[in-house]
């Protein structure tokens, strides 16, 4: 089955009528009292930012190169911008590269940097790899592989990043290899979220004793972000032909993806594509039954963007490049409503925000911030 594959061209824009729990919501876009938001670029003229993310004082971007495997350092208040490290060996086919990069959650007083590539192994042997890079005035000098897992051409996912509990977690599609994503095997990590320690060893509290998976029944994710709020995490899952998906994760969740998938019946959307694995299976809290090849995700907590966007999920999209405004309940468990926040002119590739931070978003050549 096909879906989002980063080396097409962006599609022609539709509009999305959202669908949850068999609700259909309102795909308008959003209105109010506010303007509508725009798109300032912050850097241009990159090479496919597949990843990047923001310094905590909002003064630096961190961004990293599908293609090229370079890392890059920009400096918002001088333009500065400074090669940080190359990732060796990387691969590109398909929807391989440098897919995700992180910082230390106590950086620089731990000066290390985190890249997930696709990378050769030796004799032409593909894995999905993160990278635990030594920064040393202010450049990389060392790096060591702490995370392994099999590449495909296709589904390796792309993110990763840092969580409340100061954990790494990692998502890993499953290579178009369905069964992946139900086998628990400490050994195959494809299909699944991961949790590690910094140094790439396994926590104490994951939910299987020495392996490093917390969620599976994974297909194939872009995004994901903590809630703010409470420290929840919420993932993006692209679906085949049907079905892109949002999902509120729990700790040895079973996400449900698996070989007996299918578009069709007898079962309804999205039990369809998510009746694999032991119960109970986990179905989305909001999906799409019309792919739209869902990338970024994140949370807008005093972000700049209007009064009907905070406290606000955030979705962008690579097939249509729109970002959408998904308001939670009061309990924050689940997706009450569904608005156009923001169409762009190109694919979104990430979407990264932090408290206090406006949303930034990438496309193929550049970063940007939302403003009104």
């Amino acid at each position: 089955m096909s879906a989002l594959h980063l080396r097409f061209p962006r599609t022609t824009i539709v509009r999305i009528v959202p669908v949850v729990a068999g609700v259909v919501l309102a795909g308008s876009a959003l209105t109010g009292c506010d303007p509508p938001p725009h798109a300032v670029p912050v850097i241009t003229g990159v090479n496919f930012p597949s990843g990047f993310f923001v310094t905590p004082d909002n003064t630096k971007i961190w961004y990293s190169e599908r293609f090229t495997g370079e890392i890059h350092r920009r400096n918002l208040q001088t333009n500065n911008d400074v090669l940080v490290f190359t990732v060796p060996n990387l691969l590109t086919s398909g929807e391989q590269g440098l897919l995700g990069v992180a910082l230390h959650p106590n950086y620089p007083a731990s000066p290390y940097l985190y890249a997930y590539a696709t990378r050769d192994a030796g004799g032409g042997v593909a894995r999905n790899q993160v990278l635990k890079i030594t920064i040393s005035n202010g450049v990389g000098v060392a790096s060591q592989v702490i995370f392994d897992a099999s590449a495909g051409s296709f589904h390796n996912g792309g993110r990763i990043h840092f969580g409340p509990d100061s954990m790494l977690y990692i998502v890993v599609g499953e290579n178009t290899v369905p069964a992946n994503a139900q086998d628990l095997s400490a050994t195959n990590k494809a299909g699944k979220i991961h949790r590690i320690t910094p140094d790439g060893a396994v926590p104490s509290d994951n939910p299987i004793a020495g392996n490093t998976i917390w969620a599976y029944g994974i297909r194939n994710s872009f995004g994901f972000g903590f809630d703010p709020t409470n420290g929840q995490l919420w993932v993006n899952d692209n679906g085949p032909e049907c079905n892109d998906e949002v999902d509120r994760i729990v700790k040895g969740g079973n996400y449900a993806w698996g070989p007996h998938e299918t578009c069709g019946g007898p079962l309804v959307a999205p039990d369809n594509t998510n009746q694999d694995g032991p119960l109970p299976q986990r179905k989305p809290r909001h999906f799409y039954a019309s792919t739209i090849g869902i990338t970024g995700l994140g949370f807008c907590s005093s972000c700049g963007a209007g009064s009907l966007v905070e406290g606000a999920l955030l979705v962008a999209s690579y097939n249509n490049g729109q970002i959408h405004r998904l308001t939670l309940n009061a309990g924050r468990t689940g997706v009450v409503g569904d608005d156009l926040l923001y169409d762009h002119t190109s694919n979104v590739l990430a979407l990264e925000t932090r408290a206090g931070q406006p949303v930034y978003f990438s496309d193929p050549s550049a970063i940007y911030r939302l403003a009104l």
